[in-house]
């Protein structure tokens, strides 16, 4: 199976933060879908604003978070899904979509943009506007082979045994058969 791959960039402006955004907008017959579009860095904002003035229909999931700087702290709204937010398009009308300054390009599957199941798009709608606490978590399973990337376990690689809002690793030595396993954040590790 071919994994998605991503279409060529364009540019953009600057980044403006904000809650869940997602403005109805026209959908033309029946075979509109949900797509992900992959933005610059820091350039989703942006990019959801110019699709709404375009009339397209998007959603930029956020979680909100606190910023610290030498003189005050403030409430900032960062994309939940970095680097991508999603629109409703007939996928024929996706020129519209790439036109934007910002969008690299929408992700594809053989060539072809990849739509995402309006339930998927749905329940993360239905998440970020409930008032339960949630954090973003990367797509792996039990069983895979993870590496830490931050904190002070910063490139262990071991085996993930539990995932949930925190994922168990196993570190092991396999020539003597024992292993030792610690709980770590999920956000921390990725699939190696």
């Amino acid at each position: 199976m071919a994994s998605p791959v991503l279409t060529p960039p364009s540019d953009s402006v600057g980044v403006r933060s904000g809650d869940v955004r997602h403005r109805p907008g026209p959908v033309t017959g029946t075979t509109a879908e949900w797509f992900a579009v992959w933005t610059r860095s820091r350039h989703e904002a942006a990019v959801v604003h110019q699709l709404e003035e375009r009339g397209i229909e998007s959603f930029l999931p956020t979680l909100p978070k606190w910023s610290r700087w030498k003189d005050r702290k403030k409430r900032i709204d960062w994309p939940l899904f970095p680097g991508y937010c999603f629109v409703h398009i007939d996928p024929a009308d996706s020129l519209a979509v790439r036109k934007c300054a910002g969008v690299v390009g929408l992700v594809t599957f053989e060539n072809r943009p990849a739509s995402i199941p309006a339930e998927q798009i749905e329940s993360i709608r239905t998440l970020v506007g409930s008032e339960l606490r949630y954090d973003p978590c990367p797509l792996i399973h039990e069983g895979m082979q993870v590496e830490v990337r931050y904190g002070p376990l910063k490139g262990v690689v071991g085996q993930l045994v539990r995932k949930g809002s925190h994922a168990r690793l196993v570190l092991s030595v396999e020539l003597i058969g024992q292993g030792v396993s610690v709980e770590v954040d999920a956000a921390d590790v990725e699939a190696i």
